[in-house]
C-alpha cells in the first residue's frame, strides 16, 4: 500500500521529534521474533524484528536468561538466508545478546565460515562478532585467519582486525603482542582508517616499553603517517614522548621541530591538534607557543564552528599560561563575543578576560551585561570564574567587578551557579580589604531572599568571621536575626552560632545579643535552643564572658585545627565509658591520596593489612595493625604513616614497596611484598636493611615473613629507634632475602628443598618532612596572631635559578611536608613575587605555621623569605635548618 504524503514543512515543524519505536513492548517484541523460526523467512519483517530487539536492548531493557537463549537460537536460524542487509543485522544481534560460553558454540562454524568467505562484508563482520564473543580458548584456533585478516588488501577487513585486535588487547594481551609484525605492516597501509587504527593498535602493544615507543614515533616522524586521522594519533604520542623526554638543563625539548612542523599540514584537524600538544607541553615558552597561536588566530576568523570553537577553547587554555602570548587574538576575539555560537562567545569572553589589561575592564564588563542573560547556567559559572581571576589580578578595579557579581546573584539561577558567585565574592573579601564592607552588605542582603540552605549557613558562618571586624559590626546584627525568625531550622541555628561569635568578639553588642538569644530559647527545634542554652551559659549573666570557661570558649569558638572526617570517624569509634572523649586522639593527618587506591589498577597487591580506601581511617588503621604486634606494641601513639613507595620496578619478579611509620622515638619501615611468579613459593622472606648512612638510628627489631604464595600479598617489618625528640634523617639500602622453592604444576604443592636468594630494592630516606604532619587552619590569620612573636625565626635564603616560581614553590612545600592554607601554593601565571602560607604539626603535637615570600629576578634567580611561628622556638630553627640544608 502507498504511504500518504505527508507535507513536512507544514505538519512537523511545530511537532516534537517522532520516534518509529515509540511504545513498544518487550513483550510483543519477543512474540513478533517468532517469525525467525518461519519455514519461508520474510528478511524484510526478520529485520524490523530485531532492530526493536535492539532498540529495547540499547534502552536499557534487560532479557532473562530464557528469553535472551531463545531469541539468540531464532537468530541463528537466520544464516539460511542469503540476504546482506538481514546478516549485517544478525551480526549486530549476536554481538548485542554475548551470548554464554556454553550458546556460543552454536554459531562459531557459522561465523568462521563467514570469515573465511568470498564477500568481504561477510568476513569484516565476523570478525568483529567473534572477537567480541569468543574466550581465549577458541581464539588461539582463529589465530592465523586474524594475522592474514589485519594485512589483507580489503582496508574493510583489515580495519576490522585491527579493532577486535585493539579491543582483545584487554583480554588475551599475550595473544595480541604476537602479532606485532603484522600490525607493523599494516601501519604502512595506504588505506587511511587501516593505518589509524594499526598506529593504536601498535602503540597500545608497546605503551609499557618506553624505548619501543620513542623508536616507533621517531620512525613515524619521517613523513609515513599518510592518514589525517594516523597523523593526529601520532602527534599526540610525540607530544607524550616530548613531555617524557625534554631536559629541564639544557632546555632541550626532541620532536618540538615535528609538531611544530605539523602546524602546515594540509589537514584542518592536524594543524589544531598540534598547536593543542605544543600548548600543552610541560613547561612550554612562550617562544615555543607563539606559531600554535598564529595558527589559532587564523582559525578565529573562520566560517566552520567547529574550527572556531577548537581555536578559542585551545587559546582559552594558553591564557592560563601565557596570557600575554594571547594578547594578539584580542581583536579578533573581540568579533566573537557575538557568535550565534553560545559556546565560542562564552569562551571568547572568558580568554579575554584573562588577557585583557586594566584599561579594557570597563569596556568588557559592558559587553558582558549584555551578554549574561542568553547563556545557560554553565557557561555563565566559566564568566564568573574569569571574572574572579581577573578581580585578583586587578585590584583596584574591585568596585565594578564586585557590583557585577552582586547584580548577577541576585537574578534567577541555579545552585551551582549561585554558589560560585558567593565563593567568588568571598575570595575577594578575603583577598581586598577595601572590598569587605561592601561585599558583606551584599551578602546580607542576598541571604533575605536566598532559596538555598546550604549557601545560607555558609554566608552566615563567614558573617561570624569577618562581620567582627568591621567598621560598624552592630549593622550586620539585623540581618542575622532575621533569619531566626523566617528560615528553616538548619539556618535558624546557624544564624544563633553567629550571633554567639559577635557577643564575644565586639563587647559593645553583648548585652543586646544575650537578650535576643533568650527568646531563641522558645525556638521549635531542639538543635537551635540547645545551641542557644549552650552559648547563653557561656556568655553567662547579662552577656558577661565567663572567666573561667576559656576551653569552651576555645571550642566553640576558636578554630578547630583538627580535619572534620577524623573528628567524625573518631567519635563514631568512641566507646562510652567514664573518661571522656579525648580530642588529642583525633589523628590530624590529612591524606592527599587513598594508600590503598594508589596504582589500583596494577596487579600487584599493596599487601595484607594495608588501611582501606577511606582517607580517615587509614593512620587508626595503621595504628590497630601494629599495636597488634607485640614486637610494636610498647612504642607508643603513631604519630605519622606515609604513602606507600614503590622499591621495584613495574613489571618485575617481585613487587615491594614500603610504607614508613613515625613514632617518638622509634620508625618502622612495613615492607608490602607480592610475589607474581606462579611456579614459585617465598618462604622465610625477610629485607636487610643497611643504615650506615643513617648514623643516628639503631635497628632494634625484623619481623620476617614466614611464607608468601603467588600473588598473595604479605608483609615483613624491620624497627629503628632514634633520639627522642630529634628529626634524624638518612638514607637506608634494602636487600630482599628469602628462601625459593619450586611448585610442583600436576600436585600445586612446593618442593621440600628450596634455594636462598636475594633481590636488590631501591633506597628509602626518612627525610625532615617525615616528621612533620599536614594539618590545615581554617583562618590563618587568627592561628597566627594567636601563636605570637616568641617563638618566631626569620631568615633569607637564595635557592637557585629555578624555571618558573610555581616550582620553588612545589619544591619548599615538599621539603617541609607542611599543609598550604587558603590556596596559596597555587602561583598565578607570570608572577614576579608571591607569598605561600603554611601549616603543620611537628612531632611532639608542636603547632607550627610558616610565611614564605618568593621573589623571582630576571636571572630567574629565586629569593625566599621565611616567616616561622611555633610554639616551640627550637622547632622554628629546625624549619629555617631543613631550608638551610635541603
Amino acid at each position: 500500500m502507498a504511504q500518504p504524503l505527508v507535507k513536512k514543512d507544514d505538519d512537523y515543524d511545530d511537532e516534537e521529534e517522532y520516534s518509529p519505536f515509540l511504545g513498544i513492548e518487550k513483550g510483543t517484541v519477543l512474540q513478533e521474533a517468532r517469525v525467525f523460526n518461519d519455514p519461508q523467512l520474510d528478511t524484510r519483517k526478520c529485520s524490523q524484528v530485531i532492530t526493536k530487539l535492539l532498540y529495547l536492548l540499547n534502552q536499557g531493557e534487560t532479557f532473562t536468561k530464557v528469553e535472551a537463549t531463545e531469541v539468540f537460537f531464532g537468530v541463528t536460524k537466520l544464516f539460511q538466508s542469503r540476504d546482506i542487509e538481514l546478516r549485517r543485522m544478525v551480526y549486530l544481534m549476536i554481538k548485542e545478546l554475548s551470548p554464554s560460553s556454553d550458546d556460543v558454540i552454536i554459531v562459531t562454524s557459522s561465523l568462521m565460515k563467514d570469515m573465511n568467505s568470498k564477500n568481504d562484508m561477510y568476513r569484516a563482520n565476523a570478525i568483529r562478532v567473534l572477537c567480541r564473543i569468543t574466550d581465549g580458548t577458541l581464539l588461539t584456533q582463529i589465530e592465523r585467519y586474524l594475522k592474514q585478516a589485519i594485512v589483507d588488501k580489503n582496508p574493510v577487513v583489515a580495519s576490522a582486525a585491527l579493532v577486535s585486535g585493539i579491543h582483545l588487547l584487554q583480554t588475551n594481551p599475550e595473544i595480541v603482542k604476537r602479532w606485532s609484525n603484522e600490525v607493523q605492516e599494516a601501519v604502512q597501509s595506504r588505506a587511511p582508517l587501516v593505518q589509524f587504527h594499526a598506529l593504536g593498535l601498535l602503540h597500545q602493544i608497546r605503551q609499557n616499553d618506553r624505548l619501543a615507543v620513542n623508536k616507533l614515533v621517531s620512525s613515524l616522524t619521517r613523513g609515513t603517517a599518510r592518514s589525517p586521522l594516523a597523523q593526529c594519533l601520532l602527534v599526540r604520542y610525540a607530544s607524550q614522548v616530548a613531555s617524557e623526554s625534554a631536559n629541564s638543563q639544557t632546555g632541550e625539548r626532541p620532536l618540538y621541530d615535528f609538531l611544530e612542523s605539523c602546524l602546515r599540514h594540509k589537514s584542518e584537524m592536524v594543524i589544531l591538534e598540534a598547536a593543542r600538544a605544543i600548548a600543552e607541553l610541560n613547561g612550554v615558552t612562550s617562544r615555543e607557543v607563539t606559531p600554535a597561536i598564529t595558527v589559532l588566530q587564523l582559525f578565529l576568523n573562520s566560517p566552520k564552528p567547529v574550527l572556531r570553537f577548537a581555536a578559542i577553547r585551545t587559546l582559552n587554555k594558553v591564557a592560563m599560561t601565557h596570557p600575554m602570548a594571547v594578547t594578539n587574538c584580542n581583536i579578533d576575539m573581540e568579533s566573537l563575543i557575538s557568535d550565534q555560537n553560545r559556546s565560542i562567545a562564552t569562551l571568547a569572553i572568558t580568554t579575554l578576560l584573562k588577557t585583557g589589561n586594566e584599561s579594557s575592564v570597563d569596556r568588557l564588563m559592558k559587553q558582558i551585561t549584555n551578554f549574561m542573560s542568553d547563556i545557560a547556567d554553565e557557561f555563565k559559572i566559566v564568566v564568573v570564574d574569569a571574572i574572579r581571576s581577573l578581580c585578583l589580578k586587578f585590584p583596584l578595579k574591585y568596585r565594578s567587578l564586585m557590583n557585577f557579581l552582586c547584580n548577577i546573584l541576585r537574578e534567577e539561577g541555579g545552585f551551582e551557579y549561585k554558589k560560585v558567585i558567593v565563593d567568588s565574592i568571598v575570595i575577594l573579601i578575603r583577598d581586598i580589604p577595601e572590598a569587605k564592607e561592601n561585599g558583606l552588605l551584599h551578602l546580607c542582603e542576598f541571604i533575605e531572599d536566598c532559596e538555598f540552605t546550604y549557601l545560607s549557613t555558609q554566608i552566615l558562618h563567614f558573617l561570624g568571621i569577618e562581620g567582627p571586624k568591621a567598621s560598624d559590626p552592630s549593622k550586620y546584627i539585623r540581618y542575622i536575626y532575621n533569619r531566626v525568625h523566617l528560615e528553616n531550622a538548619t539556618v535558624r541555628a546557624c544564624a544563633v552560632s553567629t550571633l554567639a561569635k559577635f557577643a564575644v568578639m565586639v563587647d559593645s553588642l553583648k548585652p543586646r545579643i544575650y537578650v535576643l538569644l533568650q527568646r531563641c530559647l522558645f525556638d521549635s527545634d531542639d538543635e537551635v535552643r540547645d545551641r542557644a542554652t549552650l552559648y547563653l551559659k557561656t556568655l553567662g549573666a547579662e552577656g558577661s564572658i565567663v572567666e573561667n570557661e576559656e576551653d569552651v570558649q576555645e571550642i566553640l569558638f576558636g578554630s578547630l585545627d583538627l580535619p572534620l572526617s577524623n573528628l567524625e570517624t573518631s567519635l563514631k569509634n568512641y566507646e562510652p565509658s567514664e573518661e571522656p572523649f579525648d580530642l588529642d586522639s583525633v589523628s590530624k593527618e590529612i591524606k592527599s591520596q587513598p594508600l590503598a587506591e594508589k596504582k589500583g589498577s596494577s596487579k600487584k597487591s599493596k599487601g595484607l593489612g594495608v588501611p582501606p580506601t577511606t582517607l580517615t581511617s587509614s593512620v587508626d588503621a595503621y595504628e590497630k595493625m601494629l599495636r597488634s604486634i607485640a614486637e610494636f606494641s610498647d612504642f607508643g601513639k603513631l604519630f605519622k604513616s606515609s604513602a606507600s613507595m614503590e622499591l621495584t620496578e613495574a613489571e618485575t619478579e617481585y613487587a615491594v614497596n614500603v610504607v614508613k611509620h613515625i613514632f617518638d622515638r622509634h620508625v618502622v619501615f612495613q615492607y608490602n611484598c607480592t610475589n607474581t611468579i606462579p611456579e614459585q613459593l617465598l618462604e622465610n622472606v625477610n629485607v636487610i636493611v643497611d643504615a650506615s648512612e643513617a648514623e643516628e638510628f639503631s635497628e632494634v627489631v625484623s619481623k620476617p615473613l614466614r611464607s608468601l604464595p603467588y600473588n598473595t600479598p604479605g608483609q615483613t617489618f624491620v624497627a629503628f629507634e632514634k633520639p627522642d625528640g630529634v628529626a634524624a634523617v638518612g638514607k637506608f639500602s634494602n636487600m630482599l632475602k628469602f628462601i625459593v622453592k619450586e611448585i610442583d604444576p600436576s600436585t600445586g604443592e612446593a618442593e621440600d628443598d628450596g634455594v636462598e636468594d636475594e633481590y636488590q630494592l631501591e633506597d628509602v630516606e626518612v627525610v625532615a618532612a617525615d616528621y612533620m604532619l599536614k594539618v590545615a587552619v581554617s583562618n590563618f590569620k587568627n592561628a597566627w596572631e594567636s601563636m605570637g612573636e616568641d617563638g618566631e625565626r626569620v631568615d633569607e635564603y637564595g635557592l637557585g635559578p629555578r624555571g618558573s616560581l610555581a616550582e620553588a614553590v612545589r619544591a619548599v612545600i615538599d621539603l617541609l611536608g607542611m599543609q598550604p592554607c587558603e590556596g596559596t601554593e597555587v602561583v598565578p601565571s607570570n608572577q614576579r613575587s608571591h607569598t605561600c602560607l603554611l601549616s603543620g604539626v611537628f612531632i611532639g603535637n608542636v603547632r607550627v605555621l610558616a610565611r614564605l615570600s618568593f621573589g623571582l629576578d630576571a636571572s630567574r634567580e629565586v629569593a625566599m623569605k621565611l616567616v616561622v611561628r611555633s610554639d616551640d622556638e627550637t622547632v622554628s630553627d629546625l624549619i629555617h635548618e631543613i631550608i638551610s640544608s635541603g
